[in-house]
């Protein structure tokens, strides 16, 4: 008979969101007139049409697929190089960012990154991870076998949790021991907090200091609106050296269903092999994505490289604005409420302390079945997350209005 990895069984339940959704379909299946009314501020899933741009290029990529002169079949499995020259040179290098376009490799998106990247990482490494934190870095270095069994709280033997509490206002400072490979996220899922200048400049001396790398997630980055906080970790001084980026055009560009991201992967980040000797990661990830990834399809780069034209620019301006002024509403109404909230302003989530001494999962059923409004429960995103939950500001303005007024009826 077959093994099978045994890794997979240590996961705690199921992945986050699939709980949810089986949650939510035991209530609606069991409420029928509930369900018509539900509301659904959980998962980050974008709900506004793609941008004008977006969908014209890809009509005009899907006739050019039509006509054999301009049909496309495999592509470069790290991406076309027009896209790679167009990512590099808008979101880095007009802004002084030292970036060279084949050290951008497109992806089908950050989640998928965020687990591939461990082929490429050695099994001996100590992991860090805040706390909370997307439940993605914690599971897929279970499935690669990093980490030991988890304890009664969740938390799994050999990866370091870096709590995030009220008292640091969710952003974590380096710690006093050692680790190898650090998980940072800004601006912040699921807590909406954004690291400022100062605080990745301590992220970036710890990482050089200790010959540690920088997993660094800027997914939400194009929502950042208050000063002094960086898009990227590359305006960091030294960054180059340590850290990956790791970006997606599904929550700016609504790519969540047609699917495309990048990891930036300098060429002067080490890692060091069995023996001591120290190797770039560059090759490696380029030797993974070319062995393992048939890479994104024609289509869905062009509407990528689409996302970066004037009208472009524009219409994902006007998306990011839609979601942040729902974000808007749902905090003001938390606010009234009595509930003390965070994120909200560079981030489309509100993170929000439970009233009443709730657990986090008593206030999912209490929004769930008082006010038909899913919510994310904040233990499901680690320990420190208990007694929190995340309210999600994509939707409509309609839903979002409508779920503050549920919130402010709510007893």
């Amino acid at each position: 008979m077959a093994y099978l990895n045994d890794n997979y069984l240590k996961l705690k339940a199921g992945y986050l969101f699939p709980e949810i959704g089986r949650r939510v379909k035991a209530f609606t299946d069991a409420n029928a007139d509930a369900a018509k009314r539900l509301i659904r501020c959980g998962i980050g899933d974008v709900t506004e049409p793609l941008p004008e741009a977006v969908r014209a290029a890809m009509h005009k990529a899907v006739d050019e697929q039509g006509d054999r002169s301009t049909f496309k079949g495999y592509g470069p499995e790290q991406g076309y190089e027009w896209l790679r020259h167009a990512i590099a040179e808008n979101d880095y290098r007009a802004h002084g960012l030292d970036v060279a376009d084949d050290e951008i490799i497109v992806s089908d998106g950050s989640k998928c990154d965020s687990g591939n990247l461990l082929d490429i990482l050695g099994a001996k490494n100590v992991i860090a991870v805040t706390d909370p934190v997307y439940p993605v870095y914690v599971d897929t270095n279970v499935m690669a076998g990093h980490t030991g069994d988890a304890d009664a709280s969740g938390a799994y033997e050999g990866i370091v949790y870096l709590k995030c509490d009220e008292a640091n206002g969710f952003i974590a400072a380096p710690p006093s021991n050692h680790v190898d490979v650090i998980y940072l996220c800004s601006p912040n899922n699921p807590t909406g907090a954004a690291t400022t200048r100062a605080q990745l400049e301590a992220w970036v001396a710890y990482a050089r200091a200790h010959d540690a790398i920088i997993l660094f997630d800027a997914a939400y980055e194009a929502y950042i609106t208050e000063p002094g906080i960086p898009h990227s970790i590359y305006e960091i001084p030294g960054a180059r050296d340590c850290a990956l980026e790791l970006r997606s055009f599904s929550k700016n560009g609504g790519f969540t269903g047609v699917r495309c991201g990048f990891v930036v992967l300098p060429k002067t980040v080490l890692a060091k092999t069995a023996s001591g000797e120290k190797k770039p990661l560059h090759p490696l990830w380029l030797r993974r994505q070319t062995t393992k990834f048939n890479g994104v399809a024609y289509i869905v780069q062009r509407a990528a490289e689409a996302l970066y034209s004037a009208e472009g620019k524009a219409q994902v301006r006007a998306l990011i604005e839609h979601y942040l002024g729902n974000a808007a509403i749902l905090r003001e109404a938390a606010n009234k409420a009595g509930w003390p909230t965070w994120g909200g302003v560079n981030a489309p989530y509100i993170w929000v302390k439970c009233p009443g001494g709730l657990g986090s999962w008593e206030m999912f059923d209490k929004m769930l079945n008082e006010a038909n409004v899913v919510i994310t429960p904040g233990a499901g995103f680690g320990a420190a997350g208990e007694g929190y939950f995340r309210i999600s500001a994509f939707n409509s303005r309609a839903n979002a209005e409508e779920v503050a007024r549920r919130i402010l009826a709510l007893k």
